[in-house]
């Protein structure tokens, strides 16, 4: 009767449900069970193959599975049966039936027939379109009448393609087909330099015939004729251009001579001009004291406070000056014209000052263009005796 006790009615049940037809417990569901040790030990072996202590475990085909993927993604459903560890219910087995990447297969024919059937087009003679459709030039007797020259059949193609595949604007694109365009810029990028270095030859020949063949305008041929890639330029240096990942690189001409002395250090002073590296600008000068005659180096604010820069300031100041006035002027969206009211400005300020100037010549007279004083008066004496009376009059 103890064999009938609820007890173990639940436990026979428990095992016809995880036990297959012929009573015998299946790999996966024994290794679902594990004592306490099992557990612990299990454990230990995990922590250790994430330490590095102990080799990784090994799929099916004989790759390493990383150890530090969760249980959750590494563990295979049950209904797999799987008995050793894997990793490929993880990936996807299943062919898309709505791949994008398909696309019609250009310029591809099936069959080609003899004689002309009926329902072809009447032009070429192809079943798959009609005469409408024809995309060969019309004949002057088409294919039904003749019977001849009948144009292959052409492979007709249909796809499902999904959402994405239906919208991607570059799908069944050929990047092959882009390749004699770039051949075409080649080989005229190519011509360019070779008519370039033609034409430089020329011209150092051409010096060295007026030299007397010299030994260093011989030189300087030598060098023409070696390829660029192959010289060294010092002047310039090879950087980063800005890219999403750092980017290709591209020569940039460099802001100083390597044998020149950089100019944060002209001047080791803490005190001295401030050097801002980021900018590469110092805009103070660092040697104030030194002669003018002897530095190379004064300052970037010399070179704005002089030549064109100096104009350009002036510009600006004309602009805001006219602009505040009521004038509808701005130096970035119409720089042509700010540039073209500077220049009248300037020429009608300069009639103005010109056409003042006469009138004061004319009212009063220009005494430096008049005759030279004499040379008494100039000096304010001379040896000549004259007498006045008491009024003060000459006698």
């Amino acid at each position: 009767m103890a064999s009938d006790t609820p007890d173990n009615h639940r436990k026979k049940r428990k095992m016809q449900k995880y036990s297959t037809p012929n009573n015998e417990v299946t790999p996966f569901r024994k290794a679902a069970f594990k004592s306490r040790e099992d557990h612990w030990k299990q454990i230990e072996l995990e922590e250790a193959r994430k330490a590095g202590l102990a080799p990784a475990e090994v799929d099916e085909d004989g790759n390493e599975i990383n150890p530090h993927i969760p249980r959750y993604m590494s563990s295979a459903p049950w209904y797999l049966n799987a008995e050793r560890p894997s990793l490929k219910h993880q990936r996807k087995w299943k062919p898309d039936p709505n791949n994008k990447n398909c696309w019609y297969d250009r310029g591809a024919k099936t069959f080609q027939a003899d004689k002309y059937r009926k329902g072809a087009c009447e032009n070429c003679g192809a079943i798959t379109h009609t005469s409408k459709t024809c995309m060969e030039r019309p004949r002057k007797a088409g294919a039904k009448l003749t019977g001849k020259n009948i144009a292959p059949d052409e492979k007709v193609e249909t796809f499902e393609l999904d959402y994405d595949g239906k919208r991607d604007p570059w799908n069944g694109y050929d990047a092959a087909s882009y390749a004699h365009v770039i051949d075409r810029y080649e080989a005229r990028d190519e011509a360019r330099k070779k008519y370039l270095k033609g034409q430089q030859l020329k011209k150092l020949e051409a010096k060295n015939d007026s030299d007397d063949e010299d030994d260093e305008d011989g030189l300087k041929v030598d060098e023409a004729k070696v390829d660029e890639s192959k010289q060294m330029d010092f002047a310039k240096v090879e950087k980063r251009v800005r890219t999403t990942g750092g980017g290709s690189t591209g020569t940039v001409r460099n802001l100083r001579i390597r044998e020149d002395i950089a100019k944060y250090l002209l001047n080791l002073d803490v005190n001295s001009a401030h050097y801002d590296p980021k900018a590469r600008s110092m805009r103070g000068d660092p040697l104030p004291d030194m002669d003018p005659n002897e530095k190379f180096y004064g300052g970037d604010n010399q070179n704005r406070m002089s030549g064109e820069a100096l104009e350009f300031k002036q510009l600006n100041v004309h602009v805001w000056e006219v602009f505040d006035k009521g004038n509808d002027v701005h130096m970035q969206a119409a720089p042509s014209q700010a540039e073209l009211l500077n220049k009248t400005y300037r020429i009608n300020k300069e009639m103005l000052r010109s056409k003042a100037k006469e009138v004061i010549l004319e009212k009063y007279g220009n005494a430096a263009a008049e005759d030279a004083l004499p040379r008494e008066l100039l000096l304010g004496q001379s040896e000549r005796e004259v007498e006045y009376d008491r009024v003060g009059r000459v006698i």
